[in-house]
């Protein structure tokens, strides 16, 4: 494969972000972070959804997103692969149709989650904060410990989403990124993705 090739397997097209100011759909690079106040903040959109287990006819829908957010149904995590396909899924459904993903699995004796994926259109309107606390009850469901989530040191929005949401940084595997691609490819914002930074939220009874 040509550099100019492996390079463009990483420079997602799809739009992953949606602008807070003007409401443009982003993708990866083109995305970035800004500091508000809270009577600036843009609030969400208010969207009427539900939170179901996936169920067979999910199968295209879920293929969708996760072609749209990783380019693929195979995630690399915690040193290993996961296929969406094969995961608990939890899917979130709005004005009929799939607002949003997330795919989980037990991992070392914890919930981990695979894949946490909201359409743009959706983003800020609590889809992704109620997918979450679902994979939470279903760790509790399950005596699990913990819920744990792996992210690169480039994705800002996912670290500051879920430190809010009761996750802490407990693991860094530097580097890990890079071995896995071959090279340093960029991410949010074009910054370089280097390593893995592995988050985990307990469980209480």
């Amino acid at each position: 494969m040509a550099p100019a090739d492996e390079a463009s397997r990483f420079e997602l097209p799809y739009p992953q972000y949606r602008c807070a100011i003007c409401g443009e759909d982003l993708p990866l690079g083109d995305a970035h972070m800004s500091v508000t106040c809270a009577t600036h903040r843009a609030a969400g959109e208010d969207v009427a959804f539900e939170i179901r287990p996936a169920v067979p006819s999910d199968r295209h829908d879920i293929e969708a997103i996760c072609d749209q957010a990783w380019g693929e149904t195979e995630v690399d995590a915690f040193g290993r692969t996961f296929d969406v396909l094969e995961c608990d899924n939890l899917v979130a459904i709005a004005e009929d149709s799939l607002a949003g993903l997330i795919s989980l699995a037990i991992d070392r004796g914890e919930l981990a989650i695979v894949l946490l994926s909201v359409y743009p259109r959706y983003q800020g309107s609590g889809v992704g904060a109620a997918l979450v606390e679902a994979a939470v009850e279903e760790a509790r469901a399950r005596r699990l410990p913990f819920v744990k989530v792996a992210t690169t040191n480039d994705d800002i929005p996912a670290l500051y989403f879920y430190q809010r949401r009761g996750f802490v940084l407990y693991d860094l595997a530097a580097g890990e990124m890079v071995d896995h691609h071959g090279e340093v490819v960029p991410g949010f914002a074009r910054i370089p993705v280097r390593d893995e930074l592995r988050l985990r939220r307990p469980v209480c009874p």
